[in-house]
């Protein structure tokens, strides 16, 4: 059953952020909707189909877990590795900068390299659909992205004091995430063993 509401989940998740790209249907929902109406509702579809990602998810990796392949062991080091840099790639995203001018859609960058570091150590089915299908969307949005003009912030600001600002905080969020957030929420440790 976990395998299916993790699916479901994705469909709604993904697919509420798929609408998204498709400008021209979007303005006709804010059309219809109002701005904070077609916002409201974009956000619960989104809190949903993300509610029904982690419940599917936990329960999968509880009752479920189909193995597919076993990553190598050295796959773990590039996937710390990986994760920092989508750290950093996540906090451009809210400080002007040239990192932030460089990678042009850093969300769009942080959420494929995170699902690319997560798909080098995980060999389960349910690892794979989640982080392929977050890693297909990040690539797609991308692309519909460059289609439609969408370059990014235009222009970086004239110091670097803000890059250096993004890295560290970018870091400092690595490191949270790997000492707190990943052994005590997802159960995995990240650092040691």
């Amino acid at each position: 059953m976990g395998l299916v509401v993790l699916i479901i989940g994705l469909a709604v998740f993904l697919g509420s952020h798929l609408f998204t790209t498709r400008r021209d249907a979007r303005d006709r929902a804010i059309a219809q909707l109002g701005a904070i109406g077609y916002r409201a509702l974009f956000s619960v579809v989104s809190i949903v189909g993300l509610g029904l990602i982690v419940w599917g998810y936990g329960e999968y990796r509880a009752h479920e877990w189909v193995a597919i392949w076993t990553p190598p062991t050295f796959m773990r080091h590039i996937t710390i590795t990986l994760m920092l840099l989508a750290s950093i790639a996540m906090t451009a995203v809210f400080i002007p900068s040239h990192i932030k001018m460089k990678l042009k859609h850093p969300m769009l960058v942080a959420v494929k390299i995170w699902a690319l570091a997560h798909l080098l150590v995980r060999g389960d089915l349910g690892s794979i659909l989640l982080f392929g299908s977050f890693l297909a969307w990040g690539v797609f949005a991308r692309i519909a992205a460059k289609r439609r003009g969408d370059n990014g912030p235009g222009v970086a600001p004239e110091s670097w004091r803000n890059d250096v600002a993004v890295a560290v905080s970018g870091a400092a969020v690595f490191v949270v995430l790997g000492l707190y957030f990943h052994p005590y929420v997802i159960g995995v440790p990240v650092f040691g063993k």
